[in-house]
Formats: C-alpha cells, structure tokens, sequence
C-alpha cells in the first residue's frame, strides 16, 4: 500500500480496531475475576470502603433532583450527616448502605 494519508488513516484505524478486539477478548477473560475492593472517596484516605452513602434531594434552583453517593470506610461513615436539609420536600433521601462483600453493618 502506498504511503498516502488515506493508507495511514486505514492502517491507524486497523491497528485501532485490533487493539480494541485484544482488549474484548482480555475483559472476556476477567470477567470470572472478582472486582477489586472499592476505596473511600474521602481524600487522603485509602482503607478499603465498606459503605455506600446516598443523598436524594431538591436542586435549590427547583429544576430537578440530585442524587449524591459516596463509598465511604467504616470510620467515615460513622461521621457522615444529611447536608442538604434546608428545603428538604418528601422526596429526600439519605441512606447508608453495607456494600455487597464487605460484611459491612449499619453504621447510621
């Protein structure tokens, strides 16, 4: 093939394309591997997470919900409090819930 922009167009898109099928067939392969653990979202944290913390609530500007989650560690979760309670309607939500496989219990 000659060397024109079109033939390394199709020779990056190949080249693309096979990369892409490796990856495939690789995610293929884990997909019996178990996920590795969660890490706390907090910063400068790094213990393992064992809670999934959720908020529902009201945009202050009335357009719309937001729902906030956050995998936390045990000693995180045990400081977490509901922020967003100025306004809360009926539909306001905040959950602390074990992650599956942690063997985590209600901390809240």
């Amino acid at each position: 093939m000659a060397d024109t922009k079109k033939g390394r167009t199709k020779k990056a898109r190949d080249a693309e394309n096979r990369q892409r099928k490796r990856d495939l067939a690789e995610a293929r392969e884990r997909g019996d591997e178990a996920e590795p653990p969660r890490e706390c979202q907090r910063r400068d944290c790094s213990e393992t997470a064992s809670f999934v913390v959720l908020e529902r609530y009201q945009e202050e500007t009335g357009q719309g919900v937001v729902e906030a989650t956050a995998d936390l560690c045990t000693a995180h979760t045990a400081d977490e409090r509901p922020a967003n309670l100025v306004g809360a309607g009926g539909d306001y939500v905040f959950r602390v819930e074990p992650l599956p496989g942690t063997g985590g219990s209600d901390a809240a």
